[in-house]
């Protein structure tokens, strides 16, 4: 199905998916940040400390769904994540990834960014596999 620019899309929006449900407040989430267009908060499944994911308000699968306004506002916070992040928890470099339909690996189909922080001696933990405790999602979202 083409988008509203032509595009093929490669995933169908499912206005009941779990972003979805974090942007309209029925699920919870661990927020980091937040403004009109966007939505940042830790990634209860975090492949290292301090996954955050960043999501814009708009309703899109993917990023070829995605308005160039949303587009936009994603990329400036995702930077502003990642400066943040790699400060906070004094990381040697910052993994950014952003995933496109399900035979690219995506799991929520609401368009996302993942800020990694990562460090050459740590191991990076498998995608979207092991919940982390709430508590410790905590201490690292104020850090």
């Amino acid at each position: 199905m083409p988008d509203s620019e032509g595009n093929k899309t490669l995933m169908s929006y499912d206005p009941d998916n779990s972003f979805a449900k974090i942007l309209k407040s029925e699920l919870p989430c661990i927020k980091i940040y937040e403004d009109s267009q966007t939505l940042a908060f830790m990634d209860i499944m975090p492949q290292a400390d301090g996954h955050v994911l960043v999501v814009p308000k708009e309703s899109a699968a993917t990023i070829v769904d995605l308005s160039v306004d949303g587009i936009t506002a994603c990329i400036k916070v995702t930077r502003r994540i990642a400066i943040a992040v790699q400060v906070a928890l004094n990381a040697s470099g910052v993994m950014i990834v952003q995933l496109n339909g399900a035979a690219a690996g995506q799991t929520v189909p609401h368009v996302h960014f993942h800020v990694i922080p990562r460090s050459l001696d740590a191991p990076l933990k498998a995608h979207a596999v092991t919940r982390e405790d709430p508590a410790k999602l905590k201490r690292l979202a104020v850090l």
